[in-house]
């Protein structure tokens, strides 16, 4: 099994930076890629961004593109999402979930059902 674990929530305010990390551990070889999702109050959980674990391929949601950068540490099995000029619409849990099946990730990589793992979320906040 693969289990992945988030850090570096926060509370910031509008217009600053924050890089969220993944860690995943265990049968990491079993990985084929990993995304970036965002719940906020009240709203349903959406696809931010993904990236193939082994050829750092990246994917973003069209609004997310820009602004949140997605990237790997192949050797400490981190995944990371950069966040810049941040706004309190991206006020959200944050949570990262990984997928071991290449044609349901290139089919279907924003929806939730496609990822067999998730992270616990973590709590990012943007005041204005």
């Amino acid at each position: 099994q693969v289990q992945l674990v988030e850090s570096g929530g926060g509370m910031v305010q509008t217009g600053d930076s924050l890089r969220l990390s993944c860690t995943a551990s265990g049968r990491t070889f079993m990985i084929y890629a990993m995304s970036w999702f965002r719940q906020a109050p009240g709203k349903e959980r959406e696809f931010v961004g993904g990236l193939t674990w082994n050829s750092e391929k990246t994917y973003y949601r069209d609004s997310m593109e820009g602004r949140f950068t997605i990237s790997r540490d192949s050797v400490k099995n981190t995944m990371y999402l950069q966040m810049s000029g941040l706004k309190p619409e991206d006020t959200a849990v944050y949570s990262c979930a990984a997928n071991r099946d290449p044609s349901t990730f290139y089919s279907r990589r924003s929806e939730s059902s496609t990822y067999d793992t998730w992270g616990q979320g973590t709590q990012v906040t943007v005041s204005s």
